[in-house]
């Protein structure tokens, strides 16, 4: 299935009031300001002020990390590219996700903005917390340095070229995503979901179109 067409020039707008469209709009250094102070917080009270051994911590830490990636691909696989046909939903659909597939070149739609950001953390938190107690403070941070490892991966894919030859996959799946199957591909920090869910693209039997890549890319 295609997707919808790209708009490779301007910039999306969505409201006329200047105040709640600055809301709508954020770049990578702010959500990176917001967050890593958490994640340092949480995990020095979960090891100095809780007492947990360190080794524990960091296990959790990583299982936290690991876990952003699954919910990263579930959340672009069925919420992000969800086809219930109604009015309301695809109109949030747009807003969370089909703005960024429209205007691709659009820099400041790149990342949630700060304050549905920190809504959206705030009940993830108190559900783990509900779920995991105490254990919260170790695995959230790893779950949102997964989110910010994600966000600046994802930047960096429409901003340059892969710095490793290793690293060419990732770009060529979310590419392909982008201009020719928004239905596969839906990992963006990992392929490891997209492989064992096979939604992968083979890249041996789709190769990028250079002039379609370049309308993907951000010009500073």
């Amino acid at each position: 299935m295609a997707t919808r067409k790209i708009q490779n020039k301007g910039e999306s707008t969505l409201f006329s009031n200047r105040f709640l469209e600055s809301l709508t709009r954020s770049h990578p250094a702010y959500i990176y300001g917001m967050y890593l102070p958490v994640i340092g917080f949480m995990l020095y009270y979960y090891v100095y002020k809780l007492g947990n051994p360190g080794s524990q911590g960091a296990l959790i830490f990583f299982a936290g990390i690991l876990f952003w990636s699954f919910f990263e691909y579930l959340a672009h696989r069925y919420f992000f590219h969800l086809t219930l046909d109604h009015p309301i939903v695809h109109r949030i659909i747009y807003l969370v996700h089909g703005i960024h597939h429209e205007y691709p070149r659009d820099k400041n739609r790149i990342v949630l903005p700060p304050i549905p950001s920190l809504l959206l953390a705030s009940s993830v938190f108190g559900l783990m917390y509900l779920l995991i107690g105490q254990g919260t403070l170790a695995f959230f941070p790893g779950f949102i340095l997964g989110y910010l490892l994600y966000m600046a991966l994802h930047y960096a894919i429409h901003t340059m070229a892969p710095p490793f030859p290793w690293m060419k996959p990732l770009w060529a799946n979310h590419h392909l995503h982008h201009y020719k199957d928004e239905h596969q591909g839906f990992g963006v920090s990992s392929l490891l979901w997209d492989r064992l869910f096979g939604t992968a693209f083979d890249l041996s039997k789709n190769k990028e179109d250079k002039e379609k890549v370049k309308e993907l890319m951000i010009q500073d």
